[in-house]
């Protein structure tokens, strides 16, 4: 069983996922909104990331025999300046992820509970995979410039996503 800590600490982590998911899909709609359907699909491909991520802290806490306690879900961005702007925010949101999903290890290490360090190892793995992604796509952004000609070349490129 999950201590009450471990379990308050795993459900604030549900409502940062849960934030997440908004955050990419507002970042979606502000991609339809300026005609980069493809990087609003990337951006709803992370939504339905992060959701996931929620559901699996969701069932690890059920699993453990504890109680999930949902929470309100602060309000997104919904406009950023520029496309660079958005990538920028990626970057920046999925490090305090990962700085979140730290804090959760290290409590799991504090109280010896081996399950919940099982479970926070694959995240710490998949932050990696994301902040690198958000670097790249970033720098990618970045060399774009302005130029409209480069970012619709970018924007053509995530339309793959998922496929």
């Amino acid at each position: 069983m999950l201590s009450k800590t471990m379990q308050d600490a795993l459900n604030e982590q549900i409502n940062k996922e849960y934030y997440s998911a908004y955050l990419y899909l507002s970042m979606s709609a502000y991609f339809e909104s300026i005609n980069m359907p493809g990087s609003a699909k990337w951006m709803r491909a992370q939504y339905d990331e992060e959701r996931a991520h929620a559901l699996k802290f969701f069932d690890y806490i059920n699993d453990r025999n504890a109680r999930v306690a949902l929470k309100t879900i602060e309000q997104p961005a919904a406009e950023f300046a520029s496309p660079v702007a958005v990538w920028e925010t990626v970057l920046e949101h999925e490090k305090k992820v990962t700085g979140s999903i730290h804090k959760l290890y290290e409590h799991a290490l504090k109280e010896n509970d081996y399950a919940t360090q099982s479970l926070l190892k694959w995240f710490i793995d998949e932050q990696v995979e994301e902040e690198k992604n958000a670097t790249l796509m970033l720098e990618r952004f970045k060399s774009g410039g302005n130029q409209p000609a480069l970012l619709l070349m970018l924007d053509g490129h995530f339309t793959k996503r998922g496929e």
